[in-house]
């Protein structure tokens, strides 16, 4: 995979003149103003459909599904729209794109690539050969609209292991070896899927499983919502911890082992916990590719490349991407909806050129 000399330096950013209560201060104030933004695009965009709903109605929808309160019989249709489908899929979009940038940001530093996402260590093309294989074959046909989520997760938790067991060497599992096995290991499997597209026994089934490989939040219920948001919440909390050896295997693994960190253990700590986290993640939306990529180089240009703010900073950044995204994929060609993955990709590709090309930026240097 090409790459210039400033795409493979990925290292933490210096300390800014040893002022590090400025740049504390400054994550905190954007890390307030993020959220404040990521809780308005969450009420326009539950509003904002083929219904269209005011603001001020959709605060009241949902602060009357919270606490009880009742509504007029004339408002239950509106109610229903707001609640029981925009609601899950607004905070099931949120959820994937915050859980996409912290995964993201997490593999570009443990493989130390900076142009490493979710995806290239050949997950995704795992989960689509799980979901393509219940899809078309009816296996896992006894979880009923649950099976196609449960064969990707499957699928995705499986080429993850497969990596790393191929990967694996006498001195551990190298940057380098993860990245090529990984790469090598999705050509694999998506020639594995489209060999079972090119046979599948009908058109309608072959349509489905191309739209659910390009991603797309149209499945989302509140039964799918509390699993997904429970493993990105807490796998989040924990990849925070681990922000101090992070930066120091950024460095290169000879510096991590003479500060006193295992990088081989800790690498393997941090891929079990990003594959369970992208597993939970592609069972619920499909492969959706860029966030993960783009996302924590839009943070580092923001704030620097210290983990310890870089995690803080880029699930928010990475959630009300996806909101928005999600949002023109439901509107823009209304009624029909464009697949999620099409459009970060639209977005995705002229701002990660304009990142190549923008000279002086070396991922969290400057």
């Amino acid at each position: 995979m090409p790459a210039g000399p400033e795409l493979t330096a990925l290292r933490p950013a210096p300390a800014p003149d040893g002022d590090r209560s400025t740049g504390s201060r400054r994550a905190a104030v954007l890390m307030a103003g993020l959220t404040a933004a990521l809780l308005v695009s969450i009420l326009v965009a539950i509003g904002l459909g083929s219904s269209l709903v005011p603001p001020a109605d959709t605060a009241r929808y949902l602060w009357a599904a919270v606490t009880g309160g009742t509504i007029s019989a004339d408002e239950v249709t509106r109610y229903q729209i707001i609640w029981q489908i925009r609601t899950p899929r607004v905070l099931l979009a949120a959820t994937v794109g915050a859980g996409l940038a912290t995964v993201g940001a997490t593999i570009q530093a443990l493989v130390r690539n900076a142009l490493a996402d979710p995806y290239i260590l050949g997950v995704s093309s795992g989960a689509s050969v799980g979901a393509v294989t219940v899809s078309l074959f009816g296996a896992l046909s006894a979880l009923g609209i649950y099976a196609v989520s449960v064969g990707a997760f499957i699928g995705a938790i499986g080429a993850t292991v497969l990596v790393y067991t191929i990967a694996y060497g006498k001195t551990g599992a190298s940057p380098l070896r993860l990245v090529l096995t990984g790469v090598a290991l999705s050509f694999g499997f998506q020639a594995v899927m489209s060999v079972m597209i090119y046979f599948a026994p009908t058109g309608e089934a072959t349509s489905t499983v191309l739209f659910w490989t390009m991603g797309s939040f149209g499945a989302a219920t509140w039964g799918a919502l509390p699993i997904a948001a429970g493993v990105v919440m807490a796998g989040t909390v924990v990849i925070r911890r681990f922000s101090r050896p992070l930066d120091v295997m950024s460095l290169g693994d000879e510096t991590a082992a003479s500060l006193g960190i295992d990088a081989t253990r800790t690498r393997k700590s941090l891929f079990v916990i990003t594959a369970v986290m992208t597993g939970a993640m592609v069972a619920v939306s499909g492969t959706i590719g860029f966030i993960g990529l783009v996302t924590p180089h839009i943070t580092r240009m923001l704030i620097g490349a210290t983990h310890a703010r870089l995690l803080l900073i880029t699930p928010l950044i990475g959630a009300s991407l996806m909101v928005w995204v999600d949002l023109l994929a439901r509107t823009l060609a209304a009624p029909r909806e464009l697949p999620v993955g099409v459009l970060t990709a639209i977005i995705g590709v002229p701002v990660f050129i304009y990142l190549m090309r923008r000279k002086g930026y070396v991922f969290g240097g400057k």
